[in-house]
């Protein structure tokens, strides 16, 4: 119970949510969109410095120099490899060195150990490095000045997109309002039809029992002894319990809709035993036990026995049997069949068979199928061998609770 106020809250919040939406994508296209030129620029600093990998490279050209000039004394040639070791040895002094690097090959250590080495050949691989390292400095700093201009070209698209965007959005929002408000009327006409649906089925099934209980409260009044008299008000006690069963208004839903079983261990040949008659021969096993909600299973014999004496002449065959383990009704007549095409649809809702021959509501076998379906089975027209209609009912396992088995003298309404 607690939980129910809280939907109206949780929906207040979604939909608050939903009309801030375009204000919040808005904002986020934005910082996602300024997001790069903002790298750029914090990376960046401001901007790139070539000037340090510059000086290197002269200082070293220098230093070459003074080694081939013979007129630069020792302590000057001395003070100039200190100046130019000191400047490759001064990482601090170049700018994004670590990126310079990384980009490829040439490293500042390089020529710092190509001085060290104080040979000519140490030297000359200290220029080529100290060179290389300015050129990488020169083409860094022109791709550092095309991302600038790209992401600011990006930063435009993106207002512009993002203004785009706002009002496609507000645009869906809109219809989305309108979509909603037709599918709640939707759900209304839906809810209205299932309840005319789930009414049409229980005045349908209601039927048989009330029709049942009239008849035998007509034959007591006329009744000439206490046996008939007893047998009679057992039969209306049976109908009444099955008027129960089959109109309680609080279980509409789970009674015909969407259908919740109450099954327990039953009989099930004592169940085809009760539709005996004249025109109905019934076939069954002395005992044959299996969990099923029992004034379900009645109601599907009574619609399949009733379509099959209601369509046809003369006799009615009924045989229950255990075909693969498992519970198989069989009701088959001899009378002119039906035709693959409205076999096709007669379990759809108000299909009916051959119409001339007597009036119906054509929710019988619907309700069939149903209710057999909920007990893990199905139910099946099929042509009867020499003539007329063979309907096949089976069982599987009903995924619902099962009752105590309790004494099968009365069905129990419900």
């Amino acid at each position: 119970m607690s939980g129910q106020p809280a939907r109206p809250q949780r929906d207040l919040l979604r939909e608050l949510l939903l009309a801030l939406l375009p204000l919040i994508a808005t904002v986020t296209l934005l910082f996602l969109a300024t997001q790069p030129a903002y790298t750029v620029l914090l990376h960046g600093g401001k901007g790139l410095s070539p000037y340090a990998y510059q000086g290197l490279v002269q200082d070293l050209l220098q230093y070459r120099i003074a080694l081939l000039d013979p007129q630069v004394t020792p302590e000057k040639r001395a003070a100039w490899y200190e100046q130019v070791l000191s400047s490759a040895s001064n990482r601090s002094q170049f700018v994004l060195l670590d990126s310079i690097e990384a980009s490829d090959e040439f490293r500042l250590l390089n020529v710092q150990r190509g001085l060290e080495r104080r040979t000519p050949a140490g030297l000359k691989r200290a220029i080529n490095e100290a060179i290389a390292l300015n050129n990488l400095v020169r083409d860094y700093s022109a791709a550092q000045g095309a991302a600038y201009e790209k992401a600011f070209v990006e930063l435009r698209r993106a207002l512009i997109g993002s203004a785009v965007f706002s009002g496609l959005l507000s645009l869906v929002l809109i219809l989305r309002a309108l979509l909603l408000w037709r599918a709640e009327q939707r759900r209304a006409q839906q809810r209205e039809d299932r309840q005319r649906e789930a009414l049409n089925l229980a005045s349908h099934e209601m039927r048989r029992p009330l029709q049942s209980l009239l008849l035998a409260a007509d034959a007591l009044r006329a009744a000439p002894d206490e046996t008939l008299r007893q047998r009679l008000l057992a039969q209306i006690e049976d109908s009444a319990a099955q008027l129960a069963s089959r109109a309680d208004l609080t279980r509409l839903n789970d009674l015909y809709l969407d259908v919740t079983l109450r099954v327990q261990p039953t009989d099930l040949t004592a169940l085809v035993r009760r539709f005996s008659s004249s025109r109905v021969h019934v076939t069954a096993p002395e005992q044959l036990l299996w969990p099923v909600d029992a004034n379900r299973v009645r109601q599907m014999l009574e619609n399949l026995v009733e379509n099959a004496v209601k369509y046809t002449q003369g006799a009615v065959e009924l045989t229950l049997d255990a075909a693969q383990g498992a519970p198989r009704v069989q009701v088959r007549d001899h009378g002119p069949g039906m035709s693959d095409e409205l076999r096709g649809r007669v379990f759809l809702p108000y299909e009916r068979g051959p119409q001339s021959l007597a009036p119906g509501s054509g929710l019988g076998l619907p309700l069939v199928r149903r209710y057999a379906r909920a007990h893990g089975g199905d139910v099946m027209l099929t042509h009867a061998p020499g003539g007329g209609l063979l309907i096949t009912l089976t069982f599987g396992q009903a995924e619902t609770h099962v009752r105590p088995l309790t004494p099968q003298g009365r069905l129990t309404p419900g």
